[in-house]
C-alpha cells in the first residue's frame, strides 16, 4: 500500500510505482470524485481516445412500453 500526505496547498504526489503500473503523464487530466470517505481520480481520456470502443456492438435495444410514451 502506498500513503502520500497531503501538503499546505492541498496537493499529493502519486507515488511512481503507481505512475509507471497506469502509464500517467506529467500533465495528465483527472476528474476527482468524492465517495463514502475517499476520494478517486479518473483520468480524463480524450474524445479522440474513445474512437471505436464499441466496435462490434449490437444496435439493437430492446425498451419496455413505458419508454414510448410522451
Amino acid at each position: 500500500m502506498n500513503a502520500v500526505t497531503l501538503s499546505s496547498k492541498y496537493q499529493v504526489v502519486i507515488p511512481q510505482a503507481v505512475r509507471e503500473r497506469l502509464g500517467l503523464q506529467p500533465g495528465q487530466r483527472f476528474q476527482v470524485v468524492a465517495l463514502e470517505g475517499r476520494v478517486e481520480l479518473i483520468p480524463v481520456e480524450p474524445a479522440k481516445a474513445l474512437r471505436g470502443f464499441m466496435k462490434g456492438a449490437r444496435p439493437e435495444v430492446r425498451r419496455e412500453k413505458a419508454d414510448r410514451t410522451l
